[in-house]
């Protein structure tokens, strides 16, 4: 027997494994319950996903969560800095704790919370991660279309069984250019539309939470929450029948869309929603979002409607 056969024979394994396949294409979207079951219960461990539970809160994840759901509490990715509560990690942290949550560049990744009524809603929990594994190179991720409360309502099999993913390994190369700076946005270009995805009220500043009222001069006003179902609101409309309403706001494909909220998680679902539902070319976040933007207090705020 020819002794390098076993050695080849693995490398050809690894590489068939490695491939994606035409269900495991890279791509960044939504996927139903449904098709979400089929991968997780893939005969073939080797093409199973990661899933993913990014509920805040940890015993919301004992009471019953998907089958092989490792919990990442969303909030970990975050932290004080400089003062600035909500901060994002530096880039160490935030790597070690994907790969001890198990991300890993060659599977695909599932990514679900619940919530599904206002104001409670943590589907921004899920477009918050997905973000963050977007920007650390990830390029399989789906979020499942209508979060836990439709994965139940289809009788879909939940389980209490804690499940921990084996350590993973992040991309060489991440996409830090999705994201942006105060800077940036202070110095945006002619023609970039700056849309602010909190509800109307905190827009226009009529609200108890922020440290200076209303939003960053300049920006339109587009709540996140206009993108999903009254129902559900884990659940994405389909882009056909917002089109003609992003498209009146001001958001269209041809634009250079620079998007922020309170502390980026509403702003992630409305930058998910436009780059990878929409396919919007264009779309960036700014990470510090208003409670960054109101504490550099040299900075100017706008309150009530948008100057005509």
């Amino acid at each position: 027997m020819n002794p390098f056969q076993p050695r080849v024979s693995c490398l050809l394994l690894a590489l068939v494994v490695a491939a994606p396949s035409a269900a495991h294409a890279a791509d960044i979207g939504i996927i139903s319950p449904a098709e979400a079951k089929k991968l997780i219960e893939d005969a073939d461990a080797a093409k199973r996903p990661i899933v993913l539970d990014t509920r805040g809160g940890y015993k919301d994840y004992f009471r019953g969560h998907l089958p092989t759901a490792h919990h990442l509490n969303f909030d970990t990715l975050r932290g004080t800095d400089n003062g600035v509560p909500v901060q994002y990690l530096p880039d160490g942290l935030t790597k070690a704790l994907l790969v001890r949550a198990g991300v890993d560049k060659g599977r695909t990744h599932l990514i679900y919370a619940t919530g599904d009524k206002l104001p409670n809603d943590e589907i921004l929990s899920a477009t918050m991660v997905a973000y963050v594994l977007e920007k650390y190179g990830v390029e399989n991720i789906r979020i499942v279309d209508g979060g836990l409360p439709e994965w139940t309502k289809q009788k879909l099999p939940v389980t209490q069984e804690y499940y921990g993913n084996k350590q993973g390994a992040l991309p060489e190369k991440g996409k830090p250019e999705i994201a942006i700076t105060t800077d940036d946005v202070v110095k945006r270009k002619a023609g970039a539309v700056l849309v602010d995805a909190r509800p109307h009220n905190e827009y226009v500043g009529d609200d108890d939470v922020w440290l200076r009222k209303g939003h960053i001069p300049g920006a339109i006003s587009f709540h996140w929450a206009r993108l999903m179902e009254k129902d559900n609101t884990h659940k994405f409309i389909a882009f056909e029948k917002v089109k003609a309403e992003l498209e009146a706001a001001g958001l269209k494909a041809d634009k250079e869309i620079l998007v922020y909220c309170g502390t980026s998680r509403e702003g992630s679902l409305l930058r998910f929603y436009l780059k990878h539902v929409a396919k919007y070319p264009n779309v960036r976040l700014y990470e510090g979002s208003w409670k960054e933007y109101v504490s550099l207090k040299d900075l100017p705020a706008e309150k009530g409607e948008p100057k005509k």
